[in-house]
This record gives C-alpha cells, sequence and structure tokens, in this order.
C-alpha cells in the first residue's frame, strides 16, 4: 500500500486528496477543497494574475502541511486549463516544483480527459458507452466508454469560468446572456457520438446534486450515485439564472466562491444532456483526482538519504 497527496490545480479551485493506493484501488484520506479562481481573466490575457497565484500559494502551504501530518510519501500536482492555457503557467508550475516540492504535471486536454475517466471508473464497473462529463472552470471533458476501453474523448473551451467570463455579465444574467452561452456551448459539442448513460463529475454537477437533494451542505456519501433527471437540471438552471450572486451565495448547499459561476456551469451540463438526448445524469464523487491519486503511487520509489518526492523545502 502507498499513501499518496494529490493536489489539483484547477481553473476555479485547488484541491487535495490524500489517499492509500493498493493493488490499483484508492481508498481515501482525506479531501479538501479551496475557490482559488486561479484562471481569473486568464482567457482574456492569457496570464496567471500575482493575485490569483497568491491565493493558490496560501493554500498550498496548508496542503503541504496537511500532507505531512497525514504521512504521504509521493506527492503529485497536476495542472490542467488555465495553466495550459497561460503564457507563465510553465513558470508557475516550476514555482510550485521549488516551493513545495511536489512533483508536478502539466495535462493535455486528451489527458485530463483519460485520467479523469480512469478515477471514475476506479472501483466501480460502467457499462458500454457511458458518458463521463467533466465540468472545470476553464473546460469541460468528454469521455465516451465501457469496461474495457474508451472509444471516444476531448476537452473543450466550456468551463465555468471562461463561460462566465465571455458571456454572463449582468448579474441576474440576462435572457440573451443565457441564450447566447446555451447556443455556444451546442455548437462545441460533437454529433459523432451517442452514448446512452452519463455520468457527472466536479464541483458543478455536486453542487446541483446537492440542491436537488436539500442538504445544507455536500455530502459525498449521500451525493456519490445520485440521480438527476434532464428537467430537474433545466429547473435548476431556471431558479439559479434568475438570482443574482448574493442571493445564490446565501442558499444552503452552494460553496459561497462557486456562487459567480455555478450559472454557466450548469447551462454546461443541461446542454450535454440535452444534446445527446439522455434522460438523467448520475453523480460521481470519483474524478481526476483518484486518476491522479493512480498516477502518483507509480512515481519512483524514493531513494533512502534523499528528501523523497513530495519533500517541503520552502515557503
Amino acid at each position: 500500500m502507498t499513501r499518496v497527496g494529490v493536489v489539483d490545480l484547477g481553473t476555479n479551485s485547488t484541491r487535495l486528496l490524500v489517499a492509500d493506493v493498493d493493488d490499483g484501488r484508492v481508498e481515501e484520506v482525506e479531501r479538501r477543497l479551496q475557490i482559488t479562481r486561479l484562471g481569473e481573466g486568464v482567457d482574456r490575457r492569457r496570464l496567471l494574475l500575482p493575485t490569483a497565484i497568491a491565493r493558490v500559494r496560501n493554500v498550498l502551504a496548508d496542503y503541504r502541511r496537511e500532507l505531512e501530518r497525514l504521512g504521504a510519501t509521493r506527492t503529485l500536482a497536476v495542472a490542467t486549463s488555465a495553466v495550459r492555457d497561460a503564457e507563465n503557467g510553465e513558470a508557475f508550475l516550476g514555482e510550485v516544483e521549488w516551493s513545495y516540492g511536489f512533483s508536478t504535471r502539466l495535462l493535455s486536454g486528451e489527458e485530463e480527459a483519460s485520467w479523469m475517466f480512469r478515477g471514475v471508473a476506479n472501483g466501480r464497473p460502467l457499462e458500454e458507452e457511458t458518458l463521463v462529463v467533466d465540468i472545470g472552470g476553464g473546460s469541460t471533458e468528454l469521455v465516451v466508454g465501457g469496461p474495457d476501453d474508451v472509444v471516444y474523448r476531448t476537452s473543450l473551451d466550456l468551463g465555468c469560468v471562461r463561460l462566465t467570463e465571455r458571456f454572463l455579465h449582468t448579474d441576474p444574467p440576462t435572457r440573451e446572456e443565457l441564450e447566447r452561452c446555451a447556443y455556444y456551448v451546442r455548437e462545441q459539442l460533437p454529433t459523432d457520438q451517442h452514448p446512452a448513460a452519463a455520468i457527472g463529475v466536479a464541483g458543478t454537477v455536486t453542487t446541483l446534486a446537492t440542491l436537488d437533494l436539500g442538504l445544507e451542505a455536500e455530502d459525498p456519501a449521500l451525493v456519490h450515485g445520485h440521480r438527476m433527471p434532464t428537467d430537474v437540471v433545466a429547473a435548476g438552471v431556471e431558479r439559479l439564472s434568475q438570482q443574482n450572486i448574493e442571493e445564490i451565495r446565501a442558499r444552503p448547499g452552494i460553496h459561497p466562491e462557486r456562487a459567480p459561476v455555478i450559472v454557466a456551469g450548469a447551462i454546461v451540463a443541461l446542454e450535454v444532456l440535452r444534446h445527446f438526448r439522455l434522460p438523467q445524469l448520475e453523480v460521481s464523487e470519483r474524478d481526476i483526482m483518484h486518476g491522479a491519486a493512480l498516477a502518483a503511487a507509480e512515481l519512483p520509489e524514493p531513494v533512502e538519504g534523499d528528501a523523497p518526492p513530495g519533500a517541503y523545502t520552502c515557503c
């Protein structure tokens, strides 16, 4: 058994997973999430902003201490859409590796999709022609596969932060803004795939499930495996889009810092279901973090006498 730590440097959030990996199975030990908006302004400026980097660094210092407390022997920080798109993205990753001792990996869109699918499939069977959709801050990954193989994968620039910055400028958004956003999403979706079922992962989907279940806060044990009919997702989009950010922020079950981008993310979920004519969306709490945990367990063994991968070097 190997205890690993994974940090997901996402466009909207910075997440931590500490897990035990044994014979290809991932067992969670600890999970944390902070909304850091690393991708703020990246769609327009193609740069990670100093204030966004500072927010992430503050969180990474806390995560580093947690990893040491829990005894993770291998750590891996994975970066996705925002870092891919930013001109200073690789320099930022170099700073992360130097300052916090994480092994780092900048994932391509296809790698992100594959790792996400691997995480969702870990520990559960998938039926043939299952679509897995990961709605992130900068991109949305679509993967179609089954128990034996992935048959289709793509990464689309349809993240909730990116779409909010491009289309939803009014608070609450106007009907025209909502329609333009939905139309843009529809135009990007593939027309050559015909999945039979859908599984959704990441914060937008788990938040919609938390609201549908009437929970005060997200409870992974209740959210995981919850199924939302397409008309329930549509009703959620309608309700959220009629409220301003402060009203959404005050709703039980929504992380306050997710409020500014939840409408755009919900639009992506709804348009995917409608586009593929799917009756419902199953929610998974297992995602790219679990795929990254498997990759972290495959890192080289630490050399005796040397600092192990993930050893803290400075702050």
